[in-house]
């Protein structure tokens, strides 16, 4: 029997090469570093900087790839209990599918193991990062790791029940808390990570209100969670717990945990509740208490580093297709019609290009990625007077995070801390109607913005299948001793990964990706720069 993980390691090296250039950038944490270029006969060397030591890669080094995969393994390492608690020993799981009637009723988790049940992840089983080989840095979505586009394999931990646990589930008290936004899928996350644990044995679930908040004010007490309180609230949008942005200081909500005797705590959130849910796991290290800290990425933009996609942007995605086609029956039913849609997207444009894809109405598309002119004679507003004339009506669709350049900036933030955007889609609104009434042409502009309406409606068939299974995850890896971790999908497998990983920077969407070419090529749009 293993009484020690084998635990898995992520690189804290990203080295990309977009579109023919020869710059690498490299990422750690929420700090850039310089740009090295690669120029003929010039060795290439990548630098990693951390708190402890420097490495540094000599890409014209015969075997670099070797020094490569070490520090992706040494990056990727998922952090576990034993890191604070090295004598901790394992114990058989209580998860198991092949006989769920316990033999003794008063003893949660005393299942029947007669017969050897494959239904365990293997510690060792890994997922690939990467599965597309670019063979050139200039071929269209190319992600390399060094000047020649080399492929180097890059392996993720595998998500999924261990064989062995860490956690006693009679004394575990596991607690769920949703921050941030509304986004589709919550209620299905919750229910999810309620009933494994169930099934895990554990007795004592609770549901923490108000994001963060819930912790620190006396007024907000905890939720008593069972199956039976959760069994139906997929069927309605929202969160059960509530929602709220920011949150009291990092050593309050610890100090909390304490009190209210928690050891497993599931934090479902974007990047900023994903950073603090790691800077939770850091001060439990720090004050020695075994407590795993489990992180579900929720956000609707689909902005988390190394993910397929995030729960809620599915649903996001097909809910949109009903304001972008109202947009399209308002703009084709009127003289000069034209109808623009403001959709969901801070720094990634996901939304907006794949609604627009989905949708097929779209004429143009703007993303925060790609910067555009609104004026000018290959501005915004000129194409669509081109189209006016050619066809009669046009249909913008525009990310709330496009064009921030073209607005008033303020220094306001929201309380995750936020910079509040400048609305652009009621300012594209406006201009075009300025526009259209200087030149004299007639021009009937409707504006539609269904971000509530998207944020808190139902998740889908696709989003109710991801919510369940990475709510199941979430379990499986806090049982399985890890803490500091989050959970996703990576070539359509789940993974851990640590979640310093995820939380640098949000992903972009690629200006150069085969998607975004898509996307083009289904709008016709022209560059507007």
């Amino acid at each position: 029997m293993d009484t020690l993980p084998h635990v898995i390691t992520t690189p804290k090296l990203t080295t990309t090469f977009r579109h023919g250039l020869t710059t690498s950038t490299l990422r750690y944490s929420n700090r850039r570093f310089r740009s090295f270029r690669a120029a003929k006969n010039v060795r290439v060397f990548s630098e990693l900087k951390s708190q402890n030591n420097t490495t540094r890669i000599d890409y014209t080094d015969p075997g670099w790839t070797t020094k490569f995969k070490e520090d992706f393994e040494a990056r990727f390492r998922l952090p576990h209990v034993t890191d604070t608690f090295p004598e901790s020993v394992s114990m058989p799981s209580t998860f198991c599918l092949k006989m769920r009637t316990p033999l003794t009723s008063g003893v949660p988790g005393n299942y029947q193991s007669d017969e050897e049940w494959n239904g365990y992840i293997n510690d060792n089983d890994r997922v690939l990062l990467k599965t597309i080989y670019h063979s050139s840095p200039t071929s269209a979505g190319a992600e390399c790791i060094d000047p020649g586009c080399n492929w180097v394999e890059q392996w993720v931990h595998r998500a999924g029940p261990r064989k062995n646990i860490y956690f006693k589930p009679e004394e575990v008290k596991a607690a769920i808390v949703t921050c941030g936004g509304l986004c589709p899928g919550l209620n299905d996350v919750i229910r999810q990570i309620v009933i494994t644990l169930e099934i895990y044995g554990v007795k004592k679930i609770v549901g923490i209100p108000f994001g963060y908040r819930g912790f620190s004010d006396k007024d907000l007490t905890e939720v008593p969670l069972s199956r039976k309180v959760v069994q139906n609230i997929h069927l309605s949008g929202g969160s059960l717990l509530g929602v709220s942005r920011g949150g009291p200081e990092v050593s309050d909500i610890v100090n909390s945990l304490e009190e209210r005797g928690i050891n497993m705590l599931f934090v479902l959130g974007g990047n900023g509740t994903h950073a603090g849910a790691n800077a939770i796991h850091d001060e439990c290290c720090k004050r020695k208490l075994k407590v795993s800290i489990i992180g579900v990425p929720k956000t609707i933009d689909n902005d988390i580093l190394l993910m397929d996609k995030t729960f809620g942007f599915d649903t996001a995605v097909e809910e949109a297709q009903r304001a972008i086609n109202s947009a399209y029956i308002e703009a084709h039913s009127a003289y000069h019609g034209i109808g623009i849609v403001k959709l969901m997207g801070r720094s990634s444009g996901f939304i907006a290009m794949q609604s627009s894809l989905a949708s097929g109405q779209i004429d143009i598309c703007l993303i925060p990625e790609v910067p555009f002119n609104l004026h000018g004679p290959h501005g915004v507003l000129s194409h669509l007077k081109y189209l006016i004339e050619s066809q009669g009506s046009a249909v913008v669709c525009v990310a709330e995070g496009a064009g921030q350049n073209l607005l008033k900036k303020t220094n306001a933030t929201d309380a995750s801390g936020n910079v509040i955007f400048g609305d652009i889609g009621v300012y594209i609104q406006k201009e075009t109607k300025k526009y259209f009434k200087e030149i004299g042409v007639h021009a009937d502009v409707k504006y539609i913005d269904p971000t509530y309406m998207i944020r808190a409606c139902r998740a889908n068939a696709s989003d109710g299948i991801l919510c369940t299974v990475l709510g199941q995850n979430a379990v499986h890896g806090a049982f399985a001793g890890f803490s500091g971790i989050t959970v996703g999908t990576c070539n359509t497998h789940y993974a851990y990964f640590p979640i310093t990983e995820v939380i640098s920077h949000p992903q972009l969407v690629d200006p150069n990706s085969r998607m975004w070419h898509r996307c083009l090529t289904s709008t016709g749009q022209p560059d507007f720069v």
